[in-house]
Formats: structure tokens, sequence, C-alpha cells
């Protein structure tokens, strides 16, 4: 198997491998197909190590396509962190020129533009009916009582393109995510498994957010995940829908817009290198 070029970038310290097909032989040639390489190459200390495997591509809808694995090889719909990363991989590579960046993803094609330095994204709608984020259970999920692992939780819940659980806690620092978040990321509740984020209100317009990500387990961030805090914190009657949320990684901002129901996250990315590995 040749050399893979490979660019590594981050934000808020989730940090992601790039491949780019237009440089190299398409992944579904190869003998080693994304899923594969994503568990090779996202390894920590026994390969590049990121939290997930970016794969841009042409696309006939938008102007560029990403698809995004997570480190055990499973396929995420969407990736807040990881669709700025990319589009600051475009912007590094000259790629584009227009102010507005389309992307396809697998949760439809989302909208991107520079904003004095950071990158916003416009993440659609959120999806609140529970058999559309899916979860097992009828209507909308606020607050709902559940007991995992003797710890009583209401969860609420959102999808942002991925499912996500969202629990208030009093203290996020002390929150038992190791213990809880991969339970619930594989609960029966959830049919296609969930994100999990712990959040605790700071302020009505500020909340301190840990999350577990599905594949992935706990990352410095996450921006589905704190799209989906802020819709979910608005839904419970406990924030504002303009919120920043502090996260290990850093901060994002968060809009959820009244006038079209949009939510719009903006935050920074980094390329931090580039280089190749030999997967033979």
């Amino acid at each position: 198997m040749p050399k893979i070029k490979f660019a590594k970038l981050q934000g808020l310290g989730n940090d992601f491998i790039l491949l780019d097909e237009r440089n190299q032989e398409p992944l579904n040639r190869r003998t080693k197909g994304p899923e594969v390489l994503a568990e090779l190459l996202c390894r920590r200390r026994l390969g590049i190590g990121a939290d997930g495997l970016i794969v841009l591509l042409p696309s006939k809808t938008a102007d560029w396509r990403m698809r995004i694995y997570n480190p055990d090889g499973s396929e995420a719909e969407m990736c807040g962190n990881g669709i700025r990363c990319l589009v600051c991989y475009l912007l590094e590579e000259e790629l584009v020129g227009q102010p507005e960046i389309k992307i396809e993803t697998g949760a439809g094609i989302i909208k991107t533009k520079l904003r004095e330095g950071l990158i916003e994204v416009d993440m659609g709608e959120p999806i609140l009916e529970a058999g559309q984020i899916p979860v097992r259970l009828p209507g909308q999920v606020i607050l709902h009582p559940l007991e995992v692992d003797g710890y009583p939780l209401q969860i609420t819940c959102v999808s942002m393109g991925n499912p996500h659980c969202v629990i208030f806690v009093e203290d996020v620092t002390a929150a038992p995510l190791t213990r809880l978040g991969p339970k619930l990321e594989r609960h029966p509740l959830f049919p296609r498994r969930t994100n999990v984020e712990f959040v605790q209100i700071l302020e009505t317009n500020r909340l301190k957010m840990r999350v577990w990500e599905r594949g992935a387990g706990e990352t410095p961030a996450c921006g589905t995940g704190a799209c989906a805090a802020v819709v979910a914190a608005g839904l419970a009657g406990k924030a504002d829908r303009r919120s920043d949320v502090e996260l290990p990684g850093g901060l994002l901002s968060i809009v959820w817009t009244p006038h079209d129901n949009h939510v719009y996250m903006t935050g920074p990315a980094q390329l931090v290198f580039r280089g190749e590995i030999d997967m033979e």
C-alpha cells in the first residue's frame, strides 16, 4: 500500500486527520477502506492519533463533500468541530474563493462562512421528535427521568444531524461522565447510539459542558454537542437561545435563532501539521 498524505487539524483540542482525495488514490479502491484506516490512524501512541478521520471529496450538490469516521471505524453523520477543520484546510489550500462555503455531509448540506477570524457554521434546524433523533420514546424528550447504573437522571434529547443526550448537573467537573457515558451511548433507548453531554448552567447565557462522543469517548470539545446543549437548555427553560459554551478545549458561541429556527455555531480551527504515513 503506498504512503498516504494527510493533514492534522484541531478545533478546541478536538483533533482530526484529514485525507484529501484529490491527491491520492480513492479510499474505496484501497485494500484498507476508510473504516479500517480510521481505526489504524486515530490510535493514540500507535498511530497518528486523533478524535476522528475526515475525508475530503468532490461534491455534485455543494462546493465540497465531507465524510467523517470515528476512531472505532463507525461513520458519523456530521461533526461541528470537524467541519470547521475541513473549512480551515480548504482555506489553507486556497480551494475556495467565495465568502460562503457549502459542504455536503451525511446530515445534508451545511453552510459555513468566515467571521472575524473564526468560522461560523449554519448547523440547520434541531430535530426534536424522538423518532427522528432517534430515541425509543414518544414525542419530545425533555427532562425525561431515566436511571442508569443506579444514577437517577433527567435526559433531554436533540439531533443536530447526529443524536445527543443532554443531562443538566450542578457540577459538571464531578459528573460521572466516564462511567455513565459509555452506558448511555449504547443504551437500548438509542438505536443508533448517542453522544452524551453533561451540562452545568453557569449563567442564562453561559454553559459549561463535558462530552462523551459516540465512537470516540471523552473529547475536549464537540460542536454538535454544544449546539444540542444550548437547544436542550432552551427547551428546559434553563438558559437563553444565545449562549457561550465552555468546553475543556475552549469556547464556542451558539445562537438558536427564532426567525429561521437554525442553530449557528462559531469557533476556531487550526492546521497543526502535514505528513505522510506508510501503511504497509
